[in-house]
């Protein structure tokens, strides 16, 4: 595949033209211009592209009508239908509506090619000094969540996850740190081990600091699901087809965790991601059993399929223990925040208001939108157990992904600003600039409310 963008300046130029100011334009055009854009049909309606001649009828640009909201997906319909070589956006867009459509750009050039190579090149785009590195950094950890997800766990199970942590740590003078198998249970990690113990490729929290000492502490918890069956209450054939994908949550912390060093943001820096398989063997956790936690609650397991939540709640009861500024947690947690927002929109769950709400604006701004639900409180006596301190399932089908957070509020201390996001980390359907396949939604908008935050 060839690189999505370039440094060379003479690309052909490419050249934006709305609907509304379509008639004024085409009036300005050279003579030959408009009959070709006239005999062509061009009307610059949204997705529409012609070629442009110069005055000896060689190929001199192209025209293409712009989408009617947004700036991301401005350029990413051209990707698809360009030939391969070197483009220039040749417009008055201001330096952040660039940034956006190059990063689109670039989204629609992606090809997960692991194991096929692309049947056909790419174009490049030339991208303005005022925007490049951002926009080859945001692509960069973009592409990392879509690498991550769209890997099978054949190749993606718990080592391979560890090796990745291990890699960015390396990359950027971190510290790793990677507890498995027994030692999870010396070390009071009993609830990622009784989740993980079934497979054959031991269960592993993964942990990489950064940052000064002195600075504020933002732990990140990831769920790293490599491949869930679904436990004893085995998923259907329709549910399990895409669990190479439950370690979405995990590829969101490490990609933010790239972002978040790379801009050298101060803050001190905990990332966790308990990485497990959710396997079926005989020494499986059971529905019905009670498994202790970290925080020392013990859980009765109403449904071996809610695993993600456990796990994450020993990695939430550890970062509370260092007294953090900031935890925020990643999870493709439930399919009820899907049935509730779709696949598109990731609801936001934090115990302070204004944190939720900022980053809804943050992500109206990254165009990476995300939606405010609330943690309501009644719903708690939803997780009683006659047994145990609580039940990781609720005992209704109703308001699924609250009780899901509202289990993982028990794990998080009281003084401690928390935020839980249920994203998807998946592309249904093939829209340019989003394939189908593993897709990071809602880590640019977390990474503009913590530069903000942090600024």
């Amino acid at each position: 595949m060839t690189k999505p963008f370039s440094s060379v300046r003479d690309g052909l130029p490419l050249y934006p033209v709305s609907s509304a100011n379509f008639e004024q334009w085409l009036a300005n055009l050279p003579g030959i211009q408009q009959k070709w854009l006239n005999a062509a049909g061009f009307t610059a309606g949204p997705g529409e592209m012609c070629s442009l001649p110069d005055s000896n009828g060689e190929l001199q640009g192209y025209a293409f009508g712009m989408a009617n909201t947004g700036w991301l997906y401005q350029l990413a319909p051209l990707v698809g239908e360009l030939p391969a070589g070197n483009y220039r956006l040749v417009s008055d867009w201001e330096p952040g509506q660039r940034l956006q459509a190059s990063l689109g750009w670039g989204l629609a050039c992606y090809k997960f090619d692991l194991y096929c190579k692309p049947k056909k090149e790419t174009p490049s785009l030339c991208l303005d000094e005022d925007i490049a590195y951002d926009a080859g950094q945001l692509l960069a950890a973009q592409s990392l969540v879509r690498d991550l997800v769209n890997t099978p766990t054949e190749d993606m199970g718990p080592a391979q996850l560890a090796d990745a942590v291990l890699a960015e740590a390396d990359r950027f003078g971190a510290s790793a740190t990677v507890i498995r198998g027994v030692d999870l249970l010396t070390k009071n990690f009993p609830a990622i081990h009784a989740v993980g113990r079934a497979a054959d490729r031991e269960p592993r929290l993964l942990m990489m600091k950064w940052g000064e000492e002195d600075h504020p502490l933002l732990a990140l918890c990831g769920k790293g699901v490599c491949f869930d069956t679904g436990g004893l209450n085995l998923k259907p054939r329709s549910g399990m087809g895409l669990m190479k994908k439950d370690m979405g949550g995990a590829a969101h912390v490490l990609a933010l965790a790239r972002l978040i060093m790379q801009a050298k943001l101060p803050v001190r820096l905990l990332v966790l991601i308990p990485a497990v398989e959710n396997a079926v063997s005989g020494n499986a956790y059971r529905p019905g059993d009670v498994i202790p936690t970290r925080k020392g609650l013990s859980v009765e397991i109403g449904n071996t399929d809610a695993e993600g939540r456990v796990v994450l709640a020993d990695a939430l009861t550890y970062a509370c223990e260092f007294e953090p500024d900031l935890v925020i947690d990643f999870a493709t947690l439930t399919g009820a925040a899907r049935i509730a927002l779709g696949t598109d929109l990731p609801p936001v769950f934090s115990n302070d208001i204004s944190i939720a709400t900022d980053i809804i604006a943050s992500g109206e701004a990254e165009e990476d939108p995300l939606w405010v639900m609330p943690l309501y409180q009644p719903y708690k006596e939803l997780l009683n157990s006659k047994i145990a301190d609580l039940n990781n399932m609720s005992s209704t089908p109703y308001g699924g992904c609250i009780t899901a957070a509202l289990f993982m509020e028990h794990f998080v201390t009281a003084e401690t600003d928390w935020v839980h996001i249920d994203t998807w980390a998946w592309n249904q359907n093939a829209r340019p600039g989003r394939p189908p396949g593993g897709e990071a939604i809602g880590m640019r908008a977390v990474f503009h409310y913590l530069k903000n935050r942090y600024s």
